[in-house]
């Protein structure tokens, strides 16, 4: 018998590693640092010694101190994965299992949903507003949590939108899964969560709020290194750390050495790395605030507490459903790329917007095209 379908939903995100055009408004990521700026930061004769054997079972030690200090916990509750993707994939397949539930706040990354779906999860998503600003809705989800749910899914900050949700938030949380899902943990993705603007601090994470918090993060955003494929799960249960690292080792076997040290040192060097980058991100921030502020008329949109990212929507009494159509046929001509809505779990009339992606100058182009395009798509509806 053929299968003609995967155990995956196909994500148009796919597009993202095969398509990038001169003027990307799509990526989340802050500007991609180079392998000259990391080797600055390394100790290249430990690099040069370093053996390309395996590496362990849980990641290097060093790493996993490093990320414990920026956690505020113990290094043994940290387990080094294949980038935030790889520990959302390993989570599905153990903490939970098919038959039982998951309660999912949507819009999010499209694999905190399908990796759930592909391990036979049952997915009760709960889907935040753009009128409410993406805050979490607490009733919604007491609503969605029953004594079959293993895992609720959050995001903070928010990957589209950028919105942080808050400790007090996260605590009414848990007092709802302690009393409708006693058995669940909370897993909360911080992937955005040190990519502040200017003299912004940080909030904290939450890995050491509560034994039941599960939290995933990697290099990839605020610091800039997707390409290193690090990224780190912290987690208290000792019987579901073992059960992880079990897994991991069944997946990937282990992380790779190189790419592990050298997120060692970018993560030692932190601070200096994200100093740079917070001014960079607060200037393109208000660059795309006056943007907005002048295409009020056609857009709306919801702005970041966190992130290189943020949510936009074509106005409904500005542009129908056709002329929504248009807006996304025209974009490749003007060599723009924006992220869909749809890929999310919102409408197609809302996009995903990355403003730290580009240099200053293709920032400003890439805002003057978007202009372009929304002039064209309205001139064209007004013809007809």
């Amino acid at each position: 018998m053929s299968v003609t379908t995967g155990r995956f939903p196909h994500s148009q995100i796919i597009s993202l590693l095969d398509v990038n055009r001169p003027l990307n408004l799509a990526e989340s990521t802050s500007q991609d640092l180079t392998v000259g700026e990391l080797l600055d930061l390394a100790d290249m004769e430990a690099i040069r010694g370093l053996k390309l054997g395996y590496g362990t079972s849980a990641g290097s030690l060093e790493l996993r101190e490093a990320i414990a200090k920026a956690c505020q916990i113990p290094a043994e509750q940290v387990l080094t994965t294949q980038g935030t993707g790889h520990g959302l994939f390993l989570l599905a397949f153990e903490a939970c299992r098919p038959g039982d539930e998951a309660v999912l706040t949507t819009p999010c990354f499209p694999p905190s949903r399908d990796s759930l779906i592909g391990a036979g999860v049952s997915v009760r998503e709960v889907k935040l507003s753009f009128e409410r600003g993406y805050r979490l809705d607490l009733d919604q989800i007491a609503a969605a949590l029953s004594p079959k749910t293993a895992m609720v899914s959050i995001a903070s900050p928010q990957n589209p939108s950028g919105v942080q949700t808050s400790r007090t938030e996260v605590e009414d949380l848990l007092e709802l899964m302690e009393t409708r899902s006693p058995e669940a943990v909370l897993f909360i993705d911080e992937t955005y969560r040190e990519a502040t603007y200017g003299d912004q601090v940080a909030m904290d994470s939450f890995a050491a709020v509560d034994p039941r918090i599960i939290t995933g993060a990697s290099v990839s955003k605020a610091l800039g290194a997707p390409g290193l494929r690090t990224g780190w799960l912290t987690v208290a249960d000792p019987g579901l750390r073992s059960r992880l690292i079990t897994a991991k080792m069944n997946t990937v076997i282990s992380g790779a050495v190189l790419d592990e040290a050298l997120a060692s040192a970018l993560l030692r060097n932190r601070d200096r790395v994200l100093a740079r980058r917070r001014p960079l991100l607060a200037d393109a921030l208000e660059e795309l605030a006056t943007w907005c502020a002048g295409e009020r008329h056609r857009i709306e949109w919801v702005r970041p507490d966190t992130g290189a990212l943020c949510c936009v929507r074509l106005r409904a009494d500005a542009f129908n459903e056709a002329a929504v159509s248009r807006f996304w046929e025209l974009l490749p001509e003007h060599d723009l790329q924006l992220a869909s809505g749809t890929w999310f779990g919102e409408s197609s009339r809302v996009f995903r917007l990355g403003f730290g992606y580009l240099p200053p100058q293709k920032l400003t182009a890439a805002l003057t095209a978007l202009t372009t395009v929304l002039n064209v798509v309205t001139a064209e509806s007004k013809q007809k």
